[in-house]
């Protein structure tokens, strides 16, 4: 398995890319992959900067981790690109209120 989950760029344009070898993991049983896909990607939306991320982390640890079946690795493959869109969004913002910030500064 690939050993990052992402956005599909690179870190040079705001691709959002999680290493589990980078990182610490809460630990989550495997029954949670199938419940991973359908339903899951309208709640990220309201999750926070953190909460997205580390749940991410999770995910990516367990593509890695394996021994899951094809129908749960895609759904956790889409958890994963829709997390990783929530993060890039909390990030996108914070860097145009940093950005606005100090264009009022200067």
């Amino acid at each position: 398995m690939a050993a990052k989950v992402g956005s599909g760029g690179d870190e040079g344009d705001g691709g959002v890319g999680v290493s589990a070898a980078e990182v610490s993991v809460s630990g989550s049983d495997a029954s949670g992959a199938s419940a991973a896909g359908s339903g899951a990607s309208a709640s990220s939306e309201s999750l926070g900067y953190e909460q997205a991320r580390d749940e991410l982390i999770d995910v990516v640890r367990r593509l890695e981790a394996g021994g899951t079946t094809l129908e749960e690795s895609l759904a956790l493959w889409e958890r994963g690109e829709a997390l990783a869109k929530v993060c890039r969004r909390w990030l996108e913002g914070a860097r145009a209120r940093l950005d606005a910030a100090l264009e009022a500064e200067g």
